[in-house]
């Protein structure tokens, strides 16, 4: 039996998990959990704080948009956007007007009406400046402006990060206006303009993280009935037509007339409140990265078992990790057999004049010619033994005779590596030599070959050697 069933467990597949991703045209609506336990509020950030903190951020959202000419829909996108972030960050660890500007600059992407992150800069300065109650003077363009902007493309990365790149955001607009079609209201332009205005006055508000946007909608036109005393179809109710239920549309409606109950929030208290926390945060920050730094123990590796080295500079898995603990002598041996030493700052620098030099000498056609010949001779000597090289004598012997660097230097040129002695010429003598020589070919020089003629690649060498020479 208990073969069977291990014939039959090895036989079945194993079931896997995989998660699911769901690709919709609605609205992203968050959990009861998640709107409750924010994580701001995880920060010790106070509920009513961060309610206006995000009433506030709407409004220099809403206000920068109008100043920067955008249509209402990239303002409600930005706003919805603003509320949708500050559920998944904390209003303690990132700064507010700083994420309102990516956000703005964000929304007018979405919605193609880009503005220039100066322009978003400029418009939210000037905001600040009148909310203040200051003279407004121009932003200097310096240090300061720069690192904002790049803090504002950072910002909007991490919107676009923390959102899971689905920034699509369906709005009541048109939703208002149809329904107010099938209700026979599209006419009332007083209707329909302050069904308009709560729609907009809801974007303060987390309705858009809550409810679809067709109960936000039926509730806009529920507010402004009620405010006109308009008389709506009960039997059956106009709502229902929707497939919107009564307890969301006053849901919504409560929390719409709680915005307008609230007091104005002082930007600077906010602020105070908001900076103090942020302290609190990165010195807990620090003492948990000092406690977490503690001295990690050293190990040396022992690489007499056969391990190789790994091109990514490491040894591969089969170098073993030895304790420290033995004689100081022995490490020091294993080190000094393991490791090569590393070149000085003298030594590269040395090297690398050697290679400018070889450089020069390579461009030139007769620096190939030196180089080429230095090299052979440098590989001849090191590559030979004393015993082994038959030819070793006759080059002592040609060193000997021939002391000056120059004459040495003709005779390898010439080809004449073992010639007479009437090939050693001073450089004195080069002007005659190429006298005799032009004699010598003629007088008739509009040839072809001209030009790699014996006479002038005598010449060509000879301004060589005179380079060399002063080197």
């Amino acid at each position: 039996m208990n073969s069977t069933k291990n014939e039959e467990s090895t036989t079945k597949p194993m079931q896997r998990i995989y998660g699911q991703i769901v690709i919709s045209l609605e609205n992203c609506l968050l959990p009861d959990t998640k709107l409750e336990q924010t994580p701001s509020h995880l920060d010790d950030l106070d509920r009513e704080t961060e309610i206006d903190l995000r009433i506030l951020g709407c409004e220099l959202i809403q206000t920068a948009g109008i100043l920067l000419k955008l249509p209402q829909v990239a303002m409600a996108t930005g706003q919805v956007l603003f509320q949708r972030f500050f559920y998944s960050k904390s209003f303690v660890r990132h700064n507010m007007e700083t994420t309102a500007m990516s956000c703005v600059c964000l929304a007018s992407k979405i919605e193609e009406a880009p503005r220039r992150i100066r322009d978003v800069i400029n418009v939210f300065h000037h905001i600040k400046q009148v909310r203040a109650q200051k003279p407004i003077t121009p932003m200097i363009i310096d240090i300061n402006y720069i690192t904002l902007k790049t803090q504002v493309i950072k910002a909007e990365r991490r919107v676009l990060k923390e959102l899971g790149f689905c920034v699509h955001v369906k709005h009541p607009h048109k939703l208002i206006v149809m329904y107010l079609q099938v209700l026979g209201l599209e006419k009332n332009q007083k209707v329909m303009q302050m069904a308009w205005n709560f729609m907009n006055d809801s974007l303060r508000t987390d309705v858009f993280v809550r409810y679809q946007p067709e109960t936000i909608a039926c509730a806009c036109i529920y507010l402004t009935a009620r405010k006109l005393s308009i008389v709506l179809p009960a039997n059956p109710h106009w709502y229902s037509v929707f497939s919107v239920s009564e307890n969301h549309i006053l849901d919504v409606c409560y929390r719409i007339c709680q915005l307008y109950r609230r007091t104005k929030a002082n930007v600077e208290k906010l602020e105070a409140a908001v900076e103090e926390l942020r302290k609190r945060y990165m010195d807990s920050r620090k003492t948990r990265t000092v406690g977490q730094n503690s001295s990690p123990v050293q190990h040396s590796v022992d690489r007499s078992n056969g391990s190789a080295h790994n091109a990514w500079s490491g040894f591969i898995s089969r170098a073993v990790p030895v304790p420290v603990e033995g004689n100081a002598d022995e490490q020091k041996k294993s080190q000094s057999k393991s490791r090569t030493p590393s070149p000085s700052i003298e030594e590269k620098s040395r090297s690398r004049k050697k290679m400018k030099q070889n450089d020069r000498r390579s461009r030139s056609p007769l620096g190939k010619l030196s180089s080429s010949s230095s090299s052979k001779k440098k590989s001849r000597h090191s590559s030979r033994s004393p015993s082994s090289s038959p030819s070793l004598k006759h080059r002592k012997s040609d060193k000997k005779s021939d002391r000056s660097p120059i004459g040495s230097r003709d005779k390898y040129i010439n080809g004449d590596k073992h010639g007479s002695g009437k090939d050693y010429i001073s450089s004195k003598d080069y002007g005659k030599r190429d006298r005799d020589r032009r004699d010598r070919d003629g007088k008739d020089r509009s040839s072809k070959y001209d030009r790699y003629s014996s006479s002038s690649r005598d010449r060509l060498k000879h301004r060589a050697r005179s380079k060399d020479v002063r080197r």
